[in-house]
């Protein structure tokens, strides 16, 4: 069912001390960079009785969870694979989440859960940093939810019209609804023939790790913008290769951040989120891990 957003919180609410609890949730989630972010953005605005914590949790196991949540929880983030089952356990969900069919978000108000997907906002607003914000058209690899959420965005930038490469395209399918669904004309073409699409102003890779690795010649080579999901090991092959032909990139811990910054304004309430904070956490633990 379509959602209203939670209410933001009254100021008593806020400024009253009282312990507030957050998490992350998924499986595996013991490497999730969620709490660092958030924490860092607590700290920043003051918010000193309130803790995030990373906690391990599949499909099975999320209804049994949110029913034990007392009530000094504020939120959840959810990693996979949570984001499809969450939008049948919210009372309500919002017009993008249900769009874009998987939820990333939970806000816990007032006994309710709302569902949202901050997804979306994080692709965008890492493309808007990386002067990428009007790409004239667009190849997208992968096809699962981040791809999903990705065509969502390039809707929202005024695209009309994406090319979504997929290693087994018949996979893809859903992802390519969720594109139609946004306004998009969506055509799904193998992964390995991903050269016969190029050159495209912007290529979105949503593949895993080292998998777009294959990919990185005829990228650079066709002169195309790249925003790469992935954000460690950074940089990826591909983003090596595109930045050395001159080409700009973006990596994901810009999307990473920029989600987290939209799920902390939704959990707390609050607009004045401290990007800037978040940023330079997020960065000095990313340099330790690495």
């Amino acid at each position: 069912m379509a959602a209203q957003a939670p209410g933001q919180l009254t100021r008593a609410e806020r400024e009253d001390g009282a312990v507030r609890r957050a998490a992350v949730l998924g499986s595996p989630v013991a490497h999730s960079l969620s709490p660092v972010l958030h924490r860092a953005a607590y700290a920043a605005m003051g918010l000193d009785a309130w803790s995030y914590e990373a906690v391990e949790c599949g499909e099975d196991g999320l209804a049994a969870l949110l029913d034990g949540l007392g009530p000094q929880w504020a939120g959840l983030s959810l990693t996979m694979p949570l984001k499809r089952v969450a939008l049948e356990l919210a009372d309500s969900v919002s017009d993008l989440a249900a769009g874009v069919g998987g939820a990333n978000t939970i806000v816990l108000r007032e006994g309710r859960r709302y569902a949202d997907n901050t997804d979306v906002h994080g692709i965008t607003a890492a493309l808007a940093e990386a002067g990428l914000s009007a790409p004239g058209s667009a190849l997208v690899l992968g096809g699962g939810a981040t791809a999903a959420s990705a065509l969502a965005a390039l809707a929202g930038l005024g695209l009309d019209e994406a090319v979504l490469a997929a290693r087994t395209p018949a996979r893809a399918a859903e992802a390519a609804a969720v594109g139609e669904r946004f306004g998009l004309a969506v055509r799904v073409v193998p992964l390995d023939r991903l050269a016969e699409h190029l050159p495209a102003g912007l290529v979105v890779s949503t593949l895993p790790g080292r998998a777009a690795d294959a990919y990185a010649e005829p990228v650079a080579a066709s002169g195309a913008a790249l925003f790469d999901v992935v954000y460690a090991p950074w940089p990826t092959a591909l983003a090596g290769a595109v930045a050395a032909a001159g080409g700009t990139v973006a990596g994901g811990f810009g999307m990473l951040l920029h989600q987290a910054v939209r799920q902390v304004a939704l959990m707390t309430g609050r607009e004045d989120v401290p990007v800037e904070a978040m940023r330079a956490a997020g960065e000095a633990e990313l340099a330790r891990r690495a």
